[in-house]
């Protein structure tokens, strides 16, 4: 330790700082006196604070005497300490002026650990306000300027006072807080419920902030926070699930999704040869025999696979010989294997990389492969009728926007683009992308206006970029790093609620965010976890979902040889009422707004929405509003002091209660068949025997 006196130093060219040397390591930490003269340092010679046995303790010093410590304590004693479930990043101390001293609290720190910022108070148990616990504290108010320091002036700081006394002598005495940063003209008269109510004399105190209160200045000071925050998964009853999976490729291309579903039927590709498809009935659950299924031979290994938007019969496969098979699957599902598809699309050089249909044109796909173009099909003539280009490297993924009108890329050369295909087979615009190259997806989001990219940064991280759809070339507005893992996030985006939902091949965790048009873009909500890995998830229309439940979102897990449906619930309290604000009416997607043919000569579709609230429901906006019920007897109650005599009485009234009534007739007394002169009376039952009736009975 160092002490030095600044007073003794001289300004010199009106500098605000002195260097000071005589340090011969580096400097941990340092603090004025409590006169402001003297500043006090303590170098790495000495700030570790540990033994000889590497043991953390704590030394005391006098300032007039620094050769040696006056105590120290280890902390491996056993003393008074707060455990806290998170681990401790930080802690600040809150200043005294901002105590609650109506409930004894004589400390109160902020706990900073990784996601949150929790207040630790410390209470000393009394009942009432202490003079000897608050002492004159330190104010706000500076008693000098720097300059008069540096002349050498020394003053102290003008104390203040926490609480004082206006009535004295009894309990429930009233206090006025001075100089609290709580205090204003409209609240410092406001009453409060003393604990001490009883005696009749309502105490002064601010009252202490409520947990709404607090939650609403943590909120403030941390930022917004999701109302999806609490959003919980859950795989339903086993009743629903498919069992008994065999055979599934679990090695599909990182651009495939793995499989795909819709609101009737599930598509899984299989190990075997000649990229067979096995079609599962969602409403068909249970276990699956152990013989062969009949299933759709494509004839060549499945690169990408989906089904048709408006159609949940039609299922369209892209395979490794550049070539698009559409498929027809008979009402009722498969009942024999098929091996002759509806129509074949030829056109690509390559190996396609994906495919995707458009959002309101029926008939409309987009495919993208190796040989860098995007060309897009009407399956109603099977022909191709645009070719976009200006991809330099393997595209990664291909998004149609909810209007329809654009298409965005995202490619492994590190850049994002944008297509208006009927107007132009070159993006009208480019911009920064992902800097991994192991693989991306991109989702529009928030009504069009930005593209989600998850890819790999360039430490091969995995990481979420949020683009402005107008201004590609400035790059990403944000981002969020995820973790780390080889396989590429996969999105699902609720345009009703905002609500992002990823997770990867071979994952057990999904995330979940809600996407903000403005800062901070991301909110991060609860995550859903897993026991085992998946394949992935395949979201279903939101018609599936159980509004009485506030199931905002249904997906279908693959596992390793199960198919089980996966609920997302926002945890509510008033269930029974329609929650308007999670489910504003959603679009029919699953219904197309135009055709091929229109959409190519220049026409655009939108699609019709319709509500999810259910007949006998009513919505929670139009609630009756309740009145506040105190859930909770006031603190008075337990405070009371009660005399000797209502102890006593207490006592007496409870152990007369636990041992029952005694008035109550004996067993025997119901009982019949004997006459009453056998018994022996029920008073003669409490005494004992006579010497006479004991030699009777031996």
């Amino acid at each position: 330790h160092y002490d030095f006196d600044f007073s003794k130093f001289h300004v010199l060219e009106q500098y605000c700082c002195v260097s000071v040397q005589g340090w011969i390591a580096s400097v941990r930490g340092g603090s004025f006196s409590s006169q402001g003269k003297h500043i006090t340092s303590s170098c790495s010679l000495v700030a570790f604070n540990t033994d000889q046995m590497r043991q953390q303790e704590v030394r005391l010093w006098d300032s007039r005497k620094l050769s040696s410590s006056l105590t120290d304590l280890s902390l491996l004693l056993s003393v008074s300490h707060c455990l806290t479930d998170l681990s401790t990043r930080g802690t600040a101390l809150v200043p005294k002026l901002a105590l609650d001293v109506s409930c004894c609290e004589v400390l109160r720190l902020l706990q900073l650990t990784d996601n949150f910022i929790v207040p630790i108070s410390y209470q000393v148990p009394r009942k009432d306000f202490h003079a000897d616990l608050y002492p004159d504290t330190v104010g706000h108010t500076p008693a000098m300027t720097a300059e008069d320091w540096w002349k050498g002036e020394n003053k102290q700081v003008l104390s203040s006072q926490r609480a004082r006394r206006s009535v004295g002598g009894t309990r429930g005495e009233q206090f006025t807080l001075q100089n609290s940063p709580l205090s204003t003209p409209s609240s410092s008269a406001a009453p409060s419920r003393s604990p001490s109510s009883t005696s009749g004399l309502s105490s002064g105190f601010l009252p202490s902030p409520s947990p709404s209160q607090s939650s609403r200045a943590i909120q403030n000071m941390l930022g917004p926070s999701s109302k999806f925050r609490h959003i919980q998964g859950a795989v339903l009853h086993r009743d629903t699930h498919i069992t008994n999976l065999r055979g599934l490729h679990l090695t599909t291309p990182g651009e495939c999704d793995g499989f795909c579903a819709n609101g009737q039927r599930v598509a899984v590709p299989l190990a075997i040869a000649g990229g067979q498809i096995a079609v599962f009935e969602l409403s068909q659950p249970g276990k699956l025999p152990d013989t062969a299924l009949p299933t759709i031979q494509n004839s060549v290994n499945v690169a990408d696979f989906c089904w048709d938007p408006f159609d949940t019969h039609k299922l369209v496969v892209a395979g490794d010989d550049a070539k698009i098979r559409v498929w027809q699957i008979p009402k009722g599902g498969l009942t024999e294997t098929l091996t002759e598809p509806e129509c074949v699309l030829r056109g690509h050089t390559e190996k396609i990389y994906s495919i995707k249909f458009h959002p309101h044109a029926s008939g409309l796909l987009a495919s993208s492969s190796y040989d860098l173009t995007v060309r897009l099909w009407n399956l109603g003539t099977g022909e191709e009728v645009k070719r976009l280009s200006g991809h330099q490297d393997q595209i990664f993924g291909i998004a149609w926007s909810p209007d329809g009108k654009l298409l965005a890329t995202v490619c492994k050369d590190g850049k994002v683009r944008l297509y208006d295909p009927r107007k132009s087979t070159l993006p009208i615009q480019e911009g920064p992308g992902p800097e991994g190259h192991r693989g991306a997806r991109v989702v529009w989001v928030c009504d069009g206006k930005y593209l989600l990219v998850s890819g790999f940064d360039s430490r091969s991280e995995r990481q979420l970029y949020l683009f402005s759809a107008e201004s590609l070339a400035s790059g990403s507005v944000a981002s969020v790093p995820a973790d780390v893992s080889p396989s590429t996030l996969i999105p699902f985006y609720d345009p009703d609620t905002s609500v992002l939902i990823l997770t990867g091949k071979g994952d057990t965790r999904v995330y979940t965010y809600e996407i903000l048009p403005e800062a901070p873009y991301f909110m991060e909500c609860s995550s859903f976890h897993s026991s085992e890995p998946h394949k992935g998830l395949c979201f279903l229309p939101k018609t599936e979902c159980d509004v009485r439940d506030v199931e905002v979102a249904r997906a279908i897990r693959l596992g390793k040889s199960t198919i089980e449906p996966v609920a997302f619930r926002v945890p509510r309290v008033k269930k029974e009422f329609f929650q308007d604000d999670v489910f504003p009416e959603t679009a029919v997607w699953w219904e197309a707004s135009l055709t091929a043919a229109a959409w190519l000569s220049g026409s655009n579709g939108q699609h019709r929405k319709i509500s999810l609230q259910p007949k006998d429901m009513t919505p929670v906006s139009e609630a009756p509003k309740e009145v506040p019920v105190r859930k909770y007897l006031p603190s008075s109650v337990y405070l009371e002091e009660k005399t000797d005599e209502q102890k006593k009485e207490e006592l007496l009234s409870a152990m007369v209660a636990k041992l029952g009534n005694r008035e109550d007739p004996l067993p025997q007394a119901s009982c019949e068949g004997v006459d009453e002169d056998e018994w022996v009376s029920e008073e003669l039952t409490t005494h004992t025997h006579t010497p006479r009736m004991i030699h009777d009975t031996l």
